[in-house]
């Protein structure tokens, strides 16, 4: 025998009308609150508010860019998605700009020109109120795309000369000093550099922040020791490689991110080597996996956190607030050391 049951029918979905009516308001006083109009009173944006809570309503976002002419999405367009530096600013530019009403539409351009095109036309097609261009290198050939149409855009280290256009300065200098008067403390005098991939900028810029460093603490720099790699655990295993081929072999590496300091790490493990008794690694970005790494990793912290702070404040002002002519155009992100387990004083006679 089949039993047969009641089913209860279906709620219906709240609309913009049912949030009137519970908030007691008209439904162009719902739609200019969802829409963040001026002219609503902060008493009336509660009670919306508070009844859209009650009921579960979502408004259309699609919409809402219909009435308000504006989209509000932002789109960030990173380096590389599988460096854990790059989800980490992610997660952050989202937080911030879902807590001030925007959504993010996100692209990694794996240092690819073409996709790098692809992303931004993908962009352009969402109709997103401002862009993030943190590759940190080889964003040139999109943005005379961009800037022909007019969307506001936020570089990390390239300064361009455009209205729309607003530059994130990181003060790589700071923490490389502070990371190479550590060692040089501890005692070091033979310091390697594994440098990121000179076709992006801030690989350059600390690559000469290195050098400034190394020459400000007085100590001498071993052209041979200066090594260019990628920004990977292969880059980092590679660069190790190479100095273990050198007959005198430095004492402590400072790499140009975390991601090449974890594979010098790996590599020096399988070399028979004790960080830090045989050899000191010192990264830079401060990703979460490097508090984690056997030893835990001393490194220059960068703050995705600030970062992305500063990228977003820097696309809200060119979306909202355009005209303003004393509208920030420079913003600057520090560094700072972070000594943990992976540096301590060299080993009698060296290396």
């Amino acid at each position: 025998m089949v039993r047969k049951g009641k089913r209860k029918a279906a709620a219906k979905t709240p609309d913009i009308r049912t949030v009137a009516a519970l908030a007691k308001v008209s439904i162009a006083t719902v739609s200019r609150t969802i829409n963040g109009s001026p002219a609503v009173s902060d008493c009336l944006s509660k009670r919306v508010w508070r009844a859209i809570g009650q009921l579960n309503y979502f408004p259309n976002t699609h919409a809402r860019s219909l009435v308000s002419g504006r989209s509000r999405i932002l789109g960030i367009i990173v380096e590389n998605i599988t460096n854990p530096f790059f989800p980490e600013l992610i997660q952050s530019f989202e937080e911030i700009a879902v807590a001030h009403g925007y959504e993010i539409l996100v692209s990694s351009s794996n240092g690819d020109a073409a996709v790098l095109t692809t992303c931004v036309r993908r962009m352009l097609e969402r109709k997103v109120e401002g862009v993030a261009v943190l590759t940190f290198g080889g964003e040139e050939p999109v943005l005379d795309r961009l800037m022909h149409r007019n969307i506001p855009m936020v570089l990390a280290e390239f300064k361009l000369d455009d209205p729309k256009a607003s530059t994130i300065l990181l003060d790589y200098a700071t923490g490389i000093r502070a990371a190479v008067n550590h060692l040089a403390k501890l005692g070091h005098r033979k310091i390697a550099f594994l440098a990121g991939p000179r076709k992006l900028h801030s690989a350059i810029t600390r690559e000469n922040d290195f050098r400034a460093a190394m020459e400000a603490a007085g100590l001498a720099i071993q052209k041979k020791w200066v090594i260019e790699c990628d920004h990977t655990l292969k880059g980092g295993v590679a660069g190790f490689g190479k100095l273990q081929e050198l007959p005198t072999r430095p004492s402590a590496i400072l790499c140009s991110n975390d991601m090449t300091a974890i594979g010098v790490l790996r590599a020096a493990y399988m070399e028979g080597l004790r960080v830090p008794q045989d050899v000191s690694v010192v990264g830079l970005d401060d990703i979460a996996f490097a508090e984690y790494t056997l030893p835990p990793l001393t490194t220059i912290r960068l703050s995705r956190t600030e970062l992305a702070r500063a990228a977003f404040e820097a696309l809200r002002q060119q979306a909202e607030d355009p005209i303003n002519p004393r509208m920030q155009r420079e913003f600057l992100v520090s560094t700072s050391l972070v000594v943990r387990g992976s540096t301590a004083a060299p080993a009698a006679g060296g290396r």
